[in-house]
């Protein structure tokens, strides 16, 4: 007897292209006797198959749990099908679509397969620095626009050899479909070039590379997302020569080591950051420097953490096997503006930094810094979320119609929504000058592209001096929307954690525009997604010279010295007073004292400044939060003691800073080691949160706190205020998928305003 033969079509939404699917789809069908077709679509991936009722569930069953490794199926939707007497299995062309819905796997690094392919010497990939197959490789930062395939993406200029398209077409290799596909006779190829551009002789342009950097020259190298500049970690001359030409004097430089067991003999490894470093997203790691390193002391001066990362790229591992520790691996460019992406374009800006040019010609559509996460308080966070990353989205708990949220100033990144998903862009930087504002516009021309996303609704900072408030306020034909800035963090942290109603929200950063008019950064609100209310924050002090005061921390330190002690607190004997110059002191307390360009602020990040500086330990910044970094790191973690403060009550709540400042300073005076000070300021911070949570709790019945803000990638600070507040009975909620800085406020921005902009559909605006 017979059995019945029905047909069922299936479509199959989320990362399904470029990642091995439709061959897998293709085999498993096989092997359950099935018969059909399956092709991508702009929707994803469409499957008919034909057999017994039997055989097709068990495919389904197998279709959704076995898949390949880089897939991520988000839907799964099946439909009875007529019968077409299909006789085998087969994959058919991609059908292009109105519906453009597909996922995009982020680039990702090569896998082991391919890495002992290049490096037989009977293979014919020997030693080829863009092998790649299905499994890996880049994706991202080559497609210009979807389906998935080859003529959509830089690589439609290289034809391939018969070699190659034959991996390509046979459903059995690990190859087929591989859009970046390509071997020596066919594929891209690196030179070396002079800073002037000129191509260098010879047969083998990375080995001559690596002579190069032993000898201390700086090289510009062109990667999977944008040039690094690289010297060898344990030559101190090139390293501060690299700091010198890009203008980076203190920022820690990310470092790549070629393996694990090299990177142990220069930093501390826990098992959950050798998972991090050698999972296929390769971030740079933060991770403990060993006593006694033996990489230069230039690149990361005044820290406890090297910022480091595994290769991920073959030409990285074809460079780093001729016997480095460690190379640095700084993005290519001057400092704060976009990293250099084409040739030609690197040749321009980096020719006054770099001696030699290792370059490639397939091009790179889109720049796509390099990732960073440390392991804090039990969890992998985000500092950057870049490369390896994007575009993977955030999975919301509710739909949200079609929106882009246009970011902060600092650290800025956009986003997009569809349905459930969130797409943050990969990083794009500080909206401070012309090069990263034509790469803003250029991200998201190319994200409302290749996602098929045309915004009905903008969103922005509420500051109106952002370049992105200014860039959303010149756009037309959208429902503009326009969010405080602490509000988006806190939503931010509520979108990912997928929490709704209100909550008590913690929201420390450096600067923020308050609707007052005031730089917040040290702010208790009672939030949802839809409105907040500011239920405590730091008392005002004046920011003297306002954003000098960011780069000079010694001016907040004499703005709380005169809150705090009036004019006698400039006589006291304090490593501030003794190095600053005392006129300079006396010209910024009459700038004070007459409100001169002295905004009002209730910024955290900036009493991390002041404190800082009162201490003596950092009086001006090479960067953004070094004198909170380096305030951190002097902390003795094994001081848990603090300084008395008592709120003031009122609604909302006042949080004296004048309390601190005196426990300081006494301290200072009684000679207590900074370490200590560190700590008692740190613990300090904890307890009056903590306590301000208390009092909101019984006022409003929340239980529930979410953490965010760029003071939060204080480690010290998130691990024990994540410890007080759970061990105080409440629900912490902390950030995980985005960075809890500036960085994730766009994901905030569009929860926000779409929930304002259902508000005022609902009461008929």
């Amino acid at each position: 007897m017979t059995s019945e033969i029905i047909a069922r079509r299936l479509n199959v939404n989320g990362i399904v292209q470029g990642v091995g699917f439709r061959p897998f789809v293709f085999q498993l069908a096989r092997n359950h006797k099935l018969t059909g077709t399956v092709s991508n679509t702009a929707s994803g991936v469409d499957i008919h198959v034909e057999g017994c009722p039997a055989d097709i569930d068990s495919f389904m069953e197998d279709l959704a749990t076995r898949h390949p490794p880089l897939a991520h199926i988000v839907e799964m939707t099946h439909l009875p099908s007529a019968v077409t007497g299909a006789v085998e299995m087969t994959i058919a062309a991609s059908r292009a679509g109105s519906a453009r819905a597909t996922l995009i796997s982020p680039d990702v690094s090569v896998c082991r397969d391919c890495l002992n392919e290049m490096m037989d010497p009977k293979d014919r990939r020997f030693g080829y620095p863009f092998t790649n197959c299905t499994n890996c490789g880049p994706r991202y930062t080559i497609i210009d626009d979807i389906p998935y395939d080859r003529l959509k993406t830089s690589m439609r200029h290289f034809v391939m050899c018969d070699h190659c398209q034959s991996e390509y077409d046979n459903p059995r290799d690990r190859r087929f479909h591989a859009q970046p596909n390509a071997c020596p006779v066919c594929g891209p190829h690196v030179s070396l070039h002079d800073a002037g551009g000129r191509k260098l002789p010879g047969e083998d342009p990375i080995g001559r590379t690596a002579e190069l950097i032993k000898a201390g020259h700086i090289l510009a190298v062109k990667g999977l997302g944008g040039f690094h500049l690289v010297v060898d970690a344990e030559n101190d001359e090139a390293v501060a020569r690299l700091r010198e030409r890009k203008h980076r004097e203190e920022k820690p430089l990310a470092v790549m080591a070629l393996d694990l067991d090299h990177v142990r003999r220069f930093a501390r490894v826990s098992p959950e950051e050798a998972t991090l470093l050698s999972g296929i997203q390769r971030p740079i790691v933060l991770l403990k420097k060993r006593e006694h390193a033996i990489l230069s002391g230039r690149i990361s001066p005044r820290n406890h953490y090297y910022g480091v990362m595994l290769p991920y790229t073959p030409l990285h591992y074809l460079l780093l096997a001729h016997d480095f520790t460690a190379l640095v691996m700084t993005s290519g460019n001057l400092s704060e503006e976009p990293i250099a992406i084409g040739n030609g374009e690197a040749f321009g800006r980096l020719g006054r930094i770099a001696d030699f040019f290792l370059v490639h010609n397939r091009d790179i559509y889109l720049r796509s810094d390099d990732s960073i996460v440390r392991v804090s308080s039990g969890s992998t966070r985000f500092i950057r979320r870049s490369r390896g990353y994007v575009p993977i989205p955030v999975f919301l708990k509710r739909p949200l119609p079609r929106i882009i949220a246009c970011g902060a100033e600092l650290k800025n990144t956009v986003c997009l929504t569809r349905d459930r998903q969130a797409f943050l862009s990969q990083h794009i930087g500080d909206l401070e000058n012309l090069a990263t504002e034509d790469f803003y516009g250029m991200t998201i021309d190319h994200l409302k592209r290749i996602l098929d996303i045309k915004p009905a609704i903008i969103a922005c900072d509420l500051h109106p001096d952002y370049a992105s408030t200014r860039y959303a306020r010149g756009q037309r034909g959208m429902t503009l929307v326009e969010v405080q800035h602490h509000h988006a963090h806190i939503v931010s942290c509520m979108a990912e954690n997928k929490v709704d109603g209100r909550v008590i929200g913690l929201a420390f950063d450096g600067t923020g525009y308050g609707p007052d008019g005031a730089v917040w950064g040290g702010e208790v609100l009672i939030a949802d997604a839809g409105d907040f209310t500011r239920a405590a924050y730091l008392r005002y002090v004046a920011m003297p010279g306002s954003s000098a005061a960011i780069r000079e921390p010694w001016r907040m330190a004499v703005a709380y010295l005169l809150d705090t002690f009036g004019e006698s607190g400039l006589d006291i004997d304090l490593p501030v007073l003794r190095t600053i110059d005392p006129q300079k002191v006396r010209i910024l307390a009459g700038i004070i004292r007459k409100k001169i360009n002295s905004p009002l602020t209730s910024s955290l990040g900036r009493l991390f400044d002041g404190v800082a500086a009162i201490l003596g330990i950092r009086f001006a910044v090479a960067y953004e939060g070094q004198a909170a970094m380096e305030l951190e790191m002097a902390a003795d973690e094994s001081v848990t003691d603090a300084y008395a403060v008592a709120i003031d009550i009122g609604d909302p709540y006042l949080i004296p800073v004048a309390p601190i400042i005196k426990g300081v300073v006494e301290d200072i005076r009684q000679h207590v080691p900074v370490a200590i000070i560190s700590a008692r300021f740190h613990q300090t911070l904890v307890n009056v949160f903590t306590d301000v949570c208390v009092r909101l709790r019984a006022d409003t019945g929340l239980d529930q706190v979410a953490l965010s803000g760029g003071v939060f990638q204080n480690s010290m600070l998130l691990g024990r205020m994540v410890n007080s507040l759970d061990t105080g009975g409440f629900t912490v909620h902390t950030h995980k998928s985005v960075p809890t800085n500036d960085a994730g406020i766009s994901l905030g921005q569009a929860v926000i305003a779409a929930a304002k902009v259902d508000e005022e559909k609902n009461i008929g605006i």
